[in-house]
């Protein structure tokens, strides 16, 4: 379901009339729920380390060098070196001017660090994407902007979740005639994508959307 979808969707729960372009979304509540529709989507995938976001990179270190540009849009999960794992130092203070610990690696500014090899290294990298959306070309962005952007919430659960979740927010108010029936609907969907998407059954993801 892509960005144009979604939007069509709500506004046919809120009552409102459907656009046959996504040009046609120019009023002041169609604004809005753009904007909602990104927030609920972010705060979903940005909260939790759901699967769906797991990327793996692979990275070249020069004999000698010691520092790489760090090109990970996301959050490092774990780097690897000749099949052993990096521990990351978090202070890297400690170690400007100084040799990095074995097995180590730390990162300043727009830097990876790690210690100085004789030979070349590939380094594997495993990480979190910070980018929420994708491109219908398939290229991986951090909002849905184009009408056929689509999520990287996995379907079936990306349509409850961005659509009843974005009406809930819209509304704001839990007198409203349907405020109950979203709000159920969002927390039945986020608790299966929860139930049956978690790699262990130990994971359990929790998000929470406060009623104002």
């Amino acid at each position: 379901m892509n960005y144009f979808e979604i939007m069509n969707k709500c506004l046919v729960e809120l009552g409102y009339k459907q656009v046959n372009v996504f040009a046609e979304l120019t009023k002041n509540d169609h604004l809005k729920l753009k904007n909602i529709i990104n927030i609920i989507n972010n705060t979903i995938c940005r909260y939790d380390n759901w699967y769906f976001l797991m990327r793996k990179k692979q990275l070249e270190l020069e004999s000698g060098n010691t520092e790489i540009p760090n090109t990970i849009d996301g959050r490092i999960i774990k780097v690897m070196i000749d099949n052993q794992e990096y521990d990351y130092l978090i202070n890297y203070e400690d170690f400007i001017g100084r040799t990095i610990p074995e097995k180590c690696f730390t990162v300043c500014g727009d830097k990876l660090i790690f210690p100085e090899f004789k030979n070349e290294k590939t380094i594997s990298i495993t990480y979190y994407t910070k980018n929420t959306a994708i491109s219908a070309d398939g290229t991986e962005k951090s909002m849905l902007e184009a009408e056929t952007d689509t999520s990287l919430i996995p379907m079936p659960f990306v349509e409850p979740l961005l659509v009843y979740g974005s009406c809930m927010r819209l509304k704001a108010n839990p007198q409203h005639v349907k405020f109950s029936y979203w709000y159920g609907m969002y927390k039945e969907a986020l608790s299966d994508m929860r139930a049956q998407i978690s790699i262990s059954a130990k994971e359990m993801p929790l998000i929470k959307m406060h009623r104002k």
